[in-house]
């Protein structure tokens, strides 16, 4: 059975996650012990709310070097709503920049569309060869709830490396980046855990990955 830590730095919907990953069969953790969080075979990144907030909660817990720590090793990260955003070089909400983790290039900034936030249930874009999206189809919808998102993808592809396989979704008619599959760092804008059958199979995918 995987061994999963849900990182608890004052943000996310920890239960929620916890729940959902016990549903497809991962033991999990939810607490913000740097040991802990450093030795699971997996460890997701949460967050809901402010870009701003969820920074401060992770630098309280010195997530960002957890994270860089495992990814180094190797070792599977998953972010999750804001747990994704934060992953980003910056965000700005109100005018105001914060820095993220810088784990890829870009910006996280409010959605250019009639209606926000974007909530409810949306289908994705998922690339050819997507281990994450394996077994679903391009009609599967997940959940979202999120007024900022990436819209413009600034990783410039590297010759002999392998580039990350990008998901996009569109919100009337604004495009964002949904999903994103990097060597061992994963992360979705929207919400497995309150995706039902859809998300649950997508956490399964993940935890393939962590043996």
């Amino acid at each position: 059975m995987a061994r999963v830590v849900v990182l608890d730095y004052g943000s996310g919907n920890l239960r929620s996650a916890e729940r959902a990953l016990q549903r497809v069969g991962a033991h999990v953790e939810v607490t913000a012990d740097a040991k802990a969080a450093r030795e699971a075979d997996g460890l997701v990144v949460p967050g809901v709310g402010a870009y701003a907030a969820c920074m401060e909660g992770l630098n309280s817990v010195r997530g960002a070097r957890i994270i860089g720590e495992r990814l180094a090793g190797g070792r599977p990260v998953l972010g999750i709503c804001v747990g994704m955003q934060i992953l980003f070089e910056r965000g700005i909400e109100h005018g105001v920049l914060t820095e993220g983790c810088g784990e890829w290039p870009g910006t996280v900034e409010r959605l250019e569309a009639p209606i926000v936030p974007h909530m409810g249930w949306n289908t994705v874009r998922a690339p050819e060869g997507s281990q994450l999206f394996a077994g679903l189809d391009k009609d599967t919808r997940f959940y979202f709830v999120h007024s900022y998102g990436v819209r413009r993808w600034e990783l410039e592809p590297a010759e002999h490396i392998r580039p990350p396989l990008v998901t996009w979704a569109d919100h009337a008619g604004d495009e964002f980046v949904a999903a994103v599959e990097n060597g061992p760092l994963w992360a979705t804008q929207f919400h497995p855990e309150k995706s039902g059958d859809a998300g649950a199979q997508l956490l399964r995918n993940w935890l393939t990955t962590l043996s």
